[in-house]
């Protein structure tokens, strides 16, 4: 498979449009077609349908469109990778559930970063899901995640645990209410792939109470975001309380009980089993399992973390382009 012409198949998509997609590639319009065109007949199959909308996938370029992702970032991985070989350059590829990397990873990298300053770090953040996804296709070699994992070529490590608390900034009538009222509560959660949704989802399970019997107003992508939903008053959401010490001390929030429900969240640190990790890699998986990782307990100290972090950081790209 000519990978230039899947490429140029891949951009398309992505910005749905022929002309725009050829001039990000610096190609001419009848230039791009002709490699999409050639692609289709390499593989004997029709993948875009223009219309006056765009470019429409067949389910033929829809296969395709799932798999070029994983390839053309192989592709930029090896080409990273080889690059790095030839002048011996360091460079930590991580990435985090949001759980944790929004909150108490910052301080960790700061730490790290004082006996490793000549290592460069590449950090993301996404949900568990996507974490995994990434350490799968080599996007990145370690991983920090919500929940243990069943992949195949995973090995993982406990790292931390942490209660999930449900919380609002409301007044409380009752200190600890029964499952049937809490279905009834306005619920935020985080959305599917979520290593906090699914640790939420199985203890749950122990009730007999299932996502669906919940009233759930909206799902986001963030702990963050939730957060600050939850204090501005519009709704109520379980959150790490790693993340809420200095509200629950300041009243600005308020634990609500449900009848024996106990929720801890568990975190993993996790690579692929069949690769070699390299010194500084496994030097910063024994910081991370360890009391020095300094992981931070209210955001003020992240984000003044974060902020010289930032000056080891190294922009992470893992879209193709």
């Amino acid at each position: 498979m000519n990978l230039q012409y899947l490429n140029a198949f891949y951009v398309t998509v992505q910005l749905n449009s022929i002309s725009r997609a050829a001039k990000k590639l610096h190609l001419t319009q009848p230039g791009l077609s002709m490699q999409i065109q050639s692609l289709e007949r390499e593989l004997e199959s029709t993948f875009l349908i223009r219309s006056n909308k765009g470019v429409e996938l067949t389910e033929a370029g829809k296969i395709l469109f799932e798999y070029a992702n994983t390839i053309l970032s192989m592709q930029n991985n090896i080409e990273r990778d080889l690059k790095n070989l030839e002048s011996d350059r360091k460079e930590l590829l991580l990435g985090s559930c949001k759980a944790v990397g929004e909150y108490a990873l910052p301080c960790s990298i700061y730490i790290y970063k004082q006996d490793f300053k000549d290592v460069n770090i590449n950090f993301e953040i996404n949900n568990t899901e996507d974490v995994v996804k990434n350490l799968l296709d080599r996007t990145i070699n370690i991983g920090i995640v919500h929940g243990n994992i069943d992949a195949d070529n995973i090995k993982t490590d406990k790292i931390t645990t942490d209660r999930l608390l449900l919380v609002t900034p409301l007044p409380l009538i009752k200190d600890t209410i029964s499952s049937d009222e809490f279905k009834k509560l306005p619920l935020i959660f985080r959305e599917e792939g979520s290593g906090t949704r699914q640790t939420i989802k199985e203890a749950l399970l122990q009730l007999d109470i299932s996502i669906e019997d919940l009233n759930i107003i909206y799902e986001l992508n963030s702990m963050e975001a939730i957060k600050t939903s939850v204090l501005s008053g519009k709704g109520i959401s379980f959150i790490p309380e790693l993340s809420i010490k200095r509200e629950l001390r300041d009243g600005d929030l308020r634990e609500i009980k449900v009848e024996n429900l106990d929720i801890f969240s568990k975190f993993f640190i996790a690579y692929r089993k069949d690769y070699e990790l390299v010194d500084y890699e496994k030097e910063f998986i024994k910081f991370i399992k360890s009391s020095k990782r300094g992981f931070v307990k209210n955001i003020e100290a992240a984000s003044h973390y974060l902020e010289a972090a930032l000056i080891f950081y190294t922009p992470f790209e893992n879209t193709p382009s």
